[in-house]
């Protein structure tokens, strides 16, 4: 969002001359309106129903099954009951399960489990013109203590939009300042947040600073002043994890010593716990199993290797978020099981020395590398249902279909530490998952149905209502009547 200041002193705009009463009143009221409108964009909500709890056993049967997590199932069966998968497999269900629901996938449909976007502010943030429906940072540059899940919006009208072409769950991120908060993983239906969070916190976020000094028509800070900023920002990230590392200690040890909610919020980070709890556990969550993990924004060789350092010095699970250069970290990273979180193939590549096909190959070069890596969507919230399309255009850059399918399921699941219950089409596992007309990796295809935790989904959403109203029109106008 931009700023815009005038750096006119009040001399120089009375020299302008002075708007008359009537001229300062038409733009009162001409502002007033401009606020009510966009406050009521801002509050636009999602009217669709939500999905009911399952109350009898689906069978899809004659269909194409992608399990992700073992090889395709050419013609299978799928049956799920009370929110879990309860058999899978080829040919037909033997026996056949007693009051099931069995839909007939013709040999022509197939079923994938649901799409996991590894990084997005979907819920958090609707419209981004609207500052006042943006809600994805706090004040302040060190808010460890600040939880994605608690501002999501459930009736977001872009929820909808999102799982419509596949998209189930998501990792919502804060975003903003250095230390912003905790991720949390959310399914993309539910009442309330409550219902919709399947992990309230998965560990702590960190922007790792920038570690190289530029010169720019724009950039007024001088080399030397960026070198000091740089030193200090990196103070800062050794600071607060020296202290919330002392902290953990010290709670462990005593625990009648004062609570400070910021190093409280990061003692997963050293305790071996994940800050989520049991009795925090919704349908589909599995209860703590290790470290938080600390997700780090960083790009380039530099930063990445500082990263590597961090993680070796504090003993910290790490996902790199973004990662442009890791190819070229693979063995620092592979020696410590960082993963990357690539923000989006549809970029440009950021230094004019670079290929045009730069980030369009970024996942293969991490795969050829042995780099784990999940693919994201980097563009607004409002363009998250194209999720698929980016793991797609890897593939027409030498990634397989298979690693593409995996970036965007079992992968991010694993990164969420969620991949007991997501990612994948098992026996025990969540019933989330698609019925499509093809390959969800084309544009062309159609999410025929969903399910999130069995419950069948409406797929409708904003976007659709609308074409079915102006293709009405459309009949209307050209009607033979007419």
């Amino acid at each position: 969002m931009l700023s815009l200041q005038f750096n006119k002193t009040r001399p120089q705009r009375m020299a302008q001359g002075r708007p008359t009463d009537r001229r300062v009143r038409g733009l009162g009221l001409l502002s007033s309106l401009l606020v009510s409108a966009l406050s009521a964009m801002a509050g636009g909500q999602d009217l669709t129903h939500k999905a009911p709890p399952q109350t009898t056993p689906i069978s899809l049967i004659n269909v194409a099954i992608y399990p992700v997590s073992g090889p395709v199932i050419e013609r299978g069966y799928i049956t799920f009951d009370q929110g879990l998968i309860t058999a899978l497999g080829a040919g037909q269900p033997t026996p056949a399960p007693q009051g099931a629901q069995v839909i007939d996938g013709e040999g022509k449909r197939r079923v994938y489990p649901g799409l996991i976007s590894a990084y997005t502010q979907v819920g958090l943030t609707e419209i981004q013109a609207v500052p006042q429906s943006i809600d994805i940072d706090e004040a302040g540059s060190v808010t460890p203590e600040v939880v994605a899940a608690t501002a999501v919006n459930p009736d977001s009208t872009l929820i909808p939009v999102t799982r419509s072409n596949g998209i189930l769950t998501t990792v919502t991120f804060p975003d903003g300042g250095m230390f912003p908060g905790q991720p949390s993983v959310i399914r993309l239906d539910g009442w309330t947040t409550t219902e919709m969070t399947i992990r309230r916190s998965v560990g702590q976020v960190l922007r790792w600073p920038n570690m190289r000094t530029f010169t720019a028509w724009w950039i007024t800070d001088s080399e030397e002043d960026q070198r000091k900023n740089i030193t200090r920002d990196l103070r800062v990230v050794e600071t607060v994890m020296e202290a919330a590392r002392s902290y953990a200690v010290s709670k462990s040890a005593d625990p009648t010593i004062a609570l400070d909610l910021r190093y409280e919020a990061m003692r997963g980070l050293f305790s071996g716990n994940q800050s989520v709890t049991d009795s925090e556990a919704v349908s589909g969550t599995e209860a703590a199993n290790g470290s938080s993990t600390l997700f780090i924004h960083a790009n380039t060789v530099d930063q990445l290797h500082a990263v590597a350092d961090l993680a070796k010095r504090f003993a910290q699970r790490v996902v790199v978020i973004g990662g442009r250069e890791a190819p070229l970290c693979a063995a620092v990273l592979n020696e410590l099981h960082i993963g990357v979180i690539v923000l989006g193939t549809h970029n440009l590549p950021v230094r004019d020395d670079l290929a045009y096909d730069d980030c369009f190959t970024l996942p293969l070069r991490l795969q050829q590398a042995g780099i784990p890596f999940a693919i994201a969507h980097s563009d607004d919230t409002a363009h998250e249902r194209n999720l698929p399309y980016h793991a797609a255009t890897a593939v027409a850059y030498g990634l397989s279909p298979e690693a593409a399918l995996y970036s965007i399921t079992l992968q991010p699941a694993k990164f969420a530490g969620v991949d007991k219950s997501l990612g994948s089409l098992e026996v025990g596992k969540a019933a989330t998952l698609l019925l499509t007309d093809g390959d969800v990796l084309e544009v062309t295809t159609k999410v025929e149905s969903a399910y999130i935790d069995g419950r069948l989904l409406d797929l409708s959403n904003k976007q659709t209502k609308l074409a079915e109203k102006y293709r009405a029109r459309y009949k209307q106008q050209t009607s033979p009547d007419k």
